[in-house]
């Protein structure tokens, strides 16, 4: 029998994916590219967005039609649709669909595939299925599902529940696997990855202190640390002593011989600690960041319930900049949020030019059923001032990001290389900048030094420096 997973939304939901193609391949599916010829058609899904659920709806037409040809076929709905819908009136709006299930409980899929002998696939838990990485060089891994944050636009504590963090030990050898089979470069996932804590209690102390992989930057037990470097064992208690654990499992992953690539999202301002900035000062850490802000006004950030203010985001900027003055930072804004003035508009922009982005991932506000603003909070600002405003900032950006790119003019880049078609190799830099350059099918899954001679908004041009 043929599967096919179609996957909308963030990283998370890609990396629930893999997930799902593990268990289904262990079930015995194959792959099918093509839905027309499919057994099985699974729609991972996203709410974050009303566009998100609109493509969902739509797609769904497409199915619905082909189920009422072929009634054999089998439709799934899981992701953020499933999870957060209470009452049932989304599950409504999709027909045809015959299974619907949040994520977590995918693991229950079995149960309802009677076709298929479901004896070979005991797990207890949804984070227990072993992915199937879709690219071995990059692995995506999850060390966290859930939220608590309660943002009142989000979707996300009611799709997919209270935060559970997953254990130190099952984070590691999923990394270490990943490395064996190739993996290059991996990327920590969590909705709020950098709060991310430590379950047994032992875990971190049961080695010996890990050092800075440069001695010069390692002070030694009991010393003063050099240059302002936070010793790891110091770290490593801090974890252990008050709950804080992030930075210390940064710490543990670059001590993994292989992974020369690690980055993380989605993290959140109010736990961007000194630990967790020392600890992107190691060497696997691409020099990147992406750390929301949403909006640069302290009165829409207090109703979004975001818990920090302006000054407050742009202090932790200040000191991500001092530790890595060349970082690349990426951020998301909502634009028209409930009660957003011109004059807090104007604020956003201000806090824009102060942090520099390199790129901003920016939204228009839609209300999302469920939610706080949804609930009390009029969507007053009208659609059109809000493209005017998300025009605004997209001038900005494309201006500054142009800029800024011209930067990396006659320099080397190290790129992952992620594809390559017709002679055209593509993938990205340590700073998460697209590369394109001439090469071959070789070099896939491999790191590249690249000499950039042209630079545009969205994509740096060069040849291979070998």
């Amino acid at each position: 029998m043929k599967y096919f997973l179609l996957t909308f939304g963030c990283q998370m939901n890609k990396n629930d994916s893999e997930r799902i193609a593990a268990m289904l391949l262990d079930l015995g599916f194959k792959p099918s590219e093509d839905y027309r010829v499919a057994d099985l058609i699974i729609l991972n899904t996203c709410s974050v967005r009303q566009s998100a659920e609109d493509r969902v709806y739509g797609m769904m037409k497409n199915f619905a039609a082909l189920k009422r040809e072929n009634s054999d076929l089998i439709i799934v709905v899981t992701g953020c649709i499933a999870g957060r819908d209470k009452d049932g009136q989304l599950k409504k709006r999709l027909p045809g669909v015959d299974i619907f299930l949040p994520t977590e409980d995918i693991v229950k899929l079995p149960e309802y595939l009677k076709q298929v002998q479901s004896s070979k696939f005991k797990v207890q838990s949804y984070l227990d299925i072993a992915p199937r990485y879709f690219l071995k060089s990059q692995v995506f891994v999850t060390i966290q599902t859930g939220c608590e944050e309660y943002c009142t636009y989000c979707v996300v504590p009611y799709a997919r529940g209270k935060i559970k963090n997953r254990p130190l030990h099952d984070i590691l050898n999923e990394i270490k696997k990943a490395v064996a089979a190739g993996a290059v470069e991996i990327t920590l996932l969590g909705q709020i990855v950098n709060a991310w804590k430590v379950n047994d209690s032992d875990s971190f102390l049961a080695d010996n202190p890990y050092r800075h992989p440069d001695p010069a930057l390692d002070a030694g037990e009991g010393s003063p640390a050099n240059a302002g470097i936070v010793h790891s064992g110091e770290i490593l208690r801090s974890a252990q002593n008050d709950g804080r654990g992030f930075a210390a499992l940064l710490w543990k992953i670059n001590q993994i011989p292989g992974v020369k690539r690690l980055n993380f999202a989605s993290a959140h301002p109010r736990y961007m600690t000194d630990e967790v900035i020392e600890a992107m000062t190691l060497p696997a850490h691409l020099n990147y960041l992406h750390l929301p802000v949403q909006s640069g006004s302290d009165k829409i950030l207090q109703k979004m319930n975001r818990r920090y203010t302006a000054e407050e985001y742009l202090t932790v900027i200040k000191k991500v900049r001092a530790a890595k003055p060349d970082i690349a930072l990426a951020t998301d804004i909502i634009v028209g949020f409930p009660g957003e003035t011109e004059e807090d508009f104007e604020a956003t922009i201000e806090l824009y030019k102060k942090c520099d982005f390199d790129i901003a991932y920016l939204a228009k506000y839609s209300p999302r059923s469920g939610t706080p603003a949804f609930r009390a909070q009029k969507d007053d600002v009208p659609r059109e001032e809000k493209t005017r405003r998300w025009r605004v900032l997209q001038n900005l950006m494309e201006e500054s990001t142009l800029r800024k790119n011209q930067k990396y003019l006659r320099c080397i880049v190290e790129v992952l290389v992620e594809s390559c078609a017709d002679g055209v190799c593509a993938g990205n830099s340590r700073e998460m900048k697209l590369t394109r350059f001439s090469g071959n099918a070789d070099l896939v899954g491999k790191i590249v030094n690249v000499k950039i001679n042209k630079a545009k908004e969205w994509v740096l041009f060069g040849e291979a420096a070998f």
